[in-house]
């Protein structure tokens, strides 16, 4: 029941917990002498008083196993074949200058999900923000693990989709998380996909001057991109995030059983980050891309849980070397690799489903190495390389992805909006080769249209 205990156990040993009914404990110390506690009334009420304090905390235990008549060897069985099945959740630790957190990867967190957080709570006081579809397929068992280790629960929905990162579904959730009458310590939980963890993320950091965050990634792309590294926003009329701020979660949970609901095209969409990851400085990375991303897209619960922590282990490298993308050359700014013309598409597109951000990073990297060899950057079969990876997936790689056509001039319209505009020069992450990314601001707008051109589009 101590604290620093339990911080110990979870540090050094693995804790198992034998669940046992108070009908069962009831038995087992009758007539036994020498128990203080229960010579301080009737045993059945004295237990049910103590499982009512204690079990909440028990619950906390990496491993419960529910007990009953069984023989003390029966018992140590059980225990030794629950102990040989075990597997701790994978780790990726995120060390900032003020701030540190850890990214748990691994099958049906979600259940565990109040044991794994109650560490991290400095109240035992939550309020979920979920999406209306999320919640049918994992809420339950969210707000189960709550009870179970005794954390209070409210929950915000909204719809899902990227409408819901909007000026007034943003305030629309504030005044109801409000209305809830949070404090400083109750806890904000994103469960959902990078949407919900946008908008959940930016009421943490705006509500009360800023809340404790956890996310709960629920999509691919949510689990390797946005739920590590604090960005946190939503769109306005003029762009995407350009509302937003840096607010760190005190822990992820990537809960790999969670990709199983999701249709291929949206493991697509993640697919895309992690390609882009390994273009930007591991190649390694890529090349482990080019042997499983088939296996990651048929969703293999082993390939998924690989390509998470890689994603995860790489972008907390690069967060932890710039974390609110102050550097001057390279740093942070490099995961924004396809993102320039990723975010002009969905743009003109107006953000409305037919292309998912994970399906415009694709389309962007592949630009953006195209950049890369018009500019003589990259060596062309680079660029080959990556499109036969791409296409082998079934990924969209350029406009001949799209049953309509897109004007190249709308399209640097579009650019020049981007929140990453700097005395009225595009920021452009080019490549000189898989592996090498770099950014700069010196790319001439006809060079962009021209290749824009080149690729399908109109003038």
């Amino acid at each position: 029941m101590d604290a620093q205990t339990r911080r110990l156990v979870r540090r050094h040993a693995v804790s198992i917990w034998l669940r046992a009914p108070v009908h069962v404990l009831v038995k087992r110390v009758a007539g036994r002498p020498g128990r203080p506690l229960l010579a301080q009334g009737r045993p059945d009420e004295v237990l049910e008083r103590l499982v009512g304090l204690r079990y909440p905390v028990y619950a906390e235990a990496d491993i419960i196993i529910d007990c009953g008549d069984e023989t003390v060897e029966q018992g140590v069985h059980r225990v030794r074949e629950v102990l040989e099945e075990y597997r701790r959740p994978e780790t990726v630790h995120v060390s900032l200058s003020h701030h540190s957190y850890d990214v748990l990867i691994g099958p049906d967190l979600i259940s565990r999900a109040g044991a794994l957080l109650a560490p991290h709570l400095p109240q035992k006081r939550v309020v979920v923000i979920t999406d209306d579809i999320v919640a049918g397929l994992h809420l339950p068992r969210l707000l189960a693990s709550f009870e179970e280790t005794g954390i209070r629960a409210d929950v915000i929905s909204v719809s899902g989709g990227e409408e819901s990162k909007s000026l007034a579904c943003y305030a629309d959730v504030m005044n109801r998380l409000l209305s809830t009458g949070i404090e400083r310590k109750t806890t904000i939980v994103a469960l959902g996909g990078g949407v919900v963890g946008d908008l959940a993320g930016f009421v943490a950091a705006t509500a009360l001057r800023g809340l404790p965050f956890v996310q709960i990634p629920t999509t691919l792309l949510s689990q390797v991109d946005s739920s590590v590294g604090g960005k946190t926003g939503i769109n306005a009329a003029a762009g995407k995030n350009l509302i937003g701020a840096f607010h760190q979660p005190v822990a992820v949970l990537a809960d790999t059983s969670a990709l199983a609901t999701l249709p291929r095209r949206q493991r697509i969409a993640g697919y895309a980050e992690i390609v882009k990851s390994g273009l930007i400085a591991d190649p390694d990375l890529f090349a482990w891309c080019e042997n499983y991303g088939q296996n990651v897209l048929e969703g293999d619960p082993a390939a998924l849980a690989e390509a998470v922590r890689r994603a995860c282990a790489f972008k907390a490298a690069v967060v932890a070397a710039d974390e609110k993308e102050q550097a001057s050359v390279g740093g942070r700014a490099l995961l924004n690799l396809g993102h320039t013309f990723g975010h002009a598409l969905e743009a003109e597109l107006e953000y409305d489903g037919r292309l998912l951000h994970g399906e415009a990073v694709s389309i962007g990297i592949h630009l953006a190495m195209a950049l890369s060899v018009e500019l003589g950057y990259a060596p062309v079969e680079d660029l080959h390389r990556l499109d036969r990876h791409l296409r082998s997936l079934g990924m969209p790689v350029s406009f001949d992805w799209f049953r309509d056509s897109f004007s190249a001039e709308i399209l640097l319209h579009h650019m020049t909006r981007d929140k990453k505009m700097q005395d009225g020069k595009v920021a452009f992450v080019l490549l000189r080769g898989i592996g090498k990314a770099f950014s700069t601001r010196e790319i001439p707008a006809e060079t962009v249209r021209n290749l824009l051109v080149s690729e399908g589009c109109r003038p």
